[in-house]
């Protein structure tokens, strides 16, 4: 067992748990289908691309989902600055992206919106938590 502790995350990292907000075949909204994410943020609330930069291997994504279970992977940026959470790292399966998620505040109650094999649905950040 090595004596070096775990590297931690930089302190702008946060736990950010976003959940699906209403839509038609959920009225009121669902906690059964979401999102857990691990990212660096900036004073604002959007997400910090220079320390995403240098802590890549540190900002991952959890996607859950009524009988699919977890899903874990990583928050990626596009060389277009477009993010995207990727789970497939051998496959075909595409990644799923979200609707200017580089503008997007990540605070309690905001909006955003993420697109994935089935369409565009809109998810509620719920919490906003340090790592």
């Amino acid at each position: 067992m090595s004596d070096t502790p775990a590297k931690r995350p930089p302190k702008n990292f946060r736990k950010i748990r976003l959940e699906l907000a209403r839509e038609p075949a959920h009225p009121a909204g669902s906690n059964a289908f979401g999102y857990l994410l691990v990212a660096p943020l900036d004073d604002k609330g959007h997400i910090d691309a220079e320390s995403w930069r240098a802590n890549r291997a540190s900002c991952r994504v959890i996607r859950f989902r009524p009988n699919d279970g977890e899903e874990i992977g990583h928050l990626v940026r596009t060389t277009n600055g477009q993010w995207k959470f990727h789970y497939d790292v051998e496959g075909e399966d595409e990644d799923e992206s979200g609707f200017r998620l580089a503008n997007e505040v990540f605070s309690s109650g905001e909006y955003v919106s993420i697109k994935s094999e089935d369409g565009m649905h809109t998810y509620r950040v719920i919490s906003v938590e340090p790592v």
